[in-house]
């Protein structure tokens, strides 16, 4: 089975944040075309002022990241992450597949995502699948379409299991950046009373939407576009954040005016190498009640100080 090469094409002047994105997606390393200093990278590297026309010819404005996606691993998913957080970070870009067109995208998601168990509670079931034993569990019907979250990356599953610890009967749960809305229904299908999730994606909320209606808790699911919490009102149990850790950052900043007294903040999306920079902005306000840790992502549950 061949790997997939996935490209991410960005301004120059937005190369280094997309670079950090796109490293998040992959432990072994991703491979950068930047043609912006050509000459004197050559002069530099090699002591000669003599390029090749070809190269001489390529576009200096733009940055081309490729990630290689291993035969095993899905590469839909890691396409739904880019997409997400490059939009959740602002920045303009194109994403190419070397082995599928654009429009295949979707239905290549049913060949790496399978029903699977999360937590101790929860069953994902993917839409075009038969029922899967469900071993007791509660099931999560999903149709993910191009929105971020199957529950296959680790960020959205250290997400899913602090939410089992920490929705209780009739909690009220803002979930920002939300995607597909796998964490809002899990929420909802958890006990919570009341979900609004936040997506800068219009296509995103629509999914987030539909599967909450999949999941017959459509009544208790509101979407809303726009972007982190700029049209969100109202005060909330437990507020989630599956994004990056600049978002997180940023968002920590005004989250508490939407935390109800002992309300639980929950961060996913922060790769370990980010986690102190999470952690020096998220301890100022913050008591961090606990942490979760998978192949270098990290989780964390934290609590407004007394």
């Amino acid at each position: 089975m061949d790997w997939t090469d996935v490209t991410i094409t960005v301004a120059q002047k937005d190369s280094e944040q997309a670079e950090a994105i796109a490293q998040m997606v992959v432990p072994y390393g991703i491979y950068i075309e930047d043609y912006s200093d050509l000459e004197e990278g050559a002069w530099e590297i090699a002591h000669i002022d003599l390029i090749d026309e070809e190269l001489l010819k390529k576009d200096r404005t733009h940055t081309i990241i490729h990630v290689y996606i291993e035969p095993e691993e899905n590469p839909t998913e890691a396409v739904a992450f880019l997409t997400e957080h490059l939009t959740a970070a602002g920045i303009d870009n194109f994403i190419g597949e070397s082995s599928c067109k654009m429009e295949d995208w979707i239905n290549n998601w049913k060949k790496y995502f399978h029903p699977m168990p999360v937590g101790e509670k929860l069953m994902i079931q993917p839409s075009w699948e038969k029922l899967a034993d469900t071993q007791g569990r509660t099931v999560l019907h999903l149709e993910p379409g191009l929105a971020f979250g199957t529950g296959t990356h680790e960020t959205t599953r250290l997400c899913m299991e602090m939410l089992e610890q920490y929705v209780s009967s009739g909690a009220e749960v803002l979930d920002v950046g939300c995607g597909s809305g796998i964490l809002s229904v899990a929420a909802l299908l958890l006990g919570a009373g009341k979900a609004v999730g936040v997506d800068i994606d219009e296509l995103a909320v629509k999914t987030a939407t539909q599967n909450a209606e999949r999941n017959h808790v459509g009544d208790r699911f509101t979407g809303i576009c726009g972007s982190l919490t700029e049209k969100v009102t109202g005060t909330y149990d437990i507020v989630v954040a599956n994004i990056v850790a600049d978002v997180v950052i940023a968002l920590t900043k005004d989250v508490e005016q939407f935390l109800k007294p002992g309300a639980v903040y929950l961060m996913s999306g922060i790769i370990d190498e980010r986690e102190r920079d999470v952690l020096d902005v998220v301890k100022q306000r913050f008591e961090i009640l606990q942490r979760k840790e998978e192949r270098g992502w990290v989780a964390l549950a934290a609590k407004m100080r007394a």
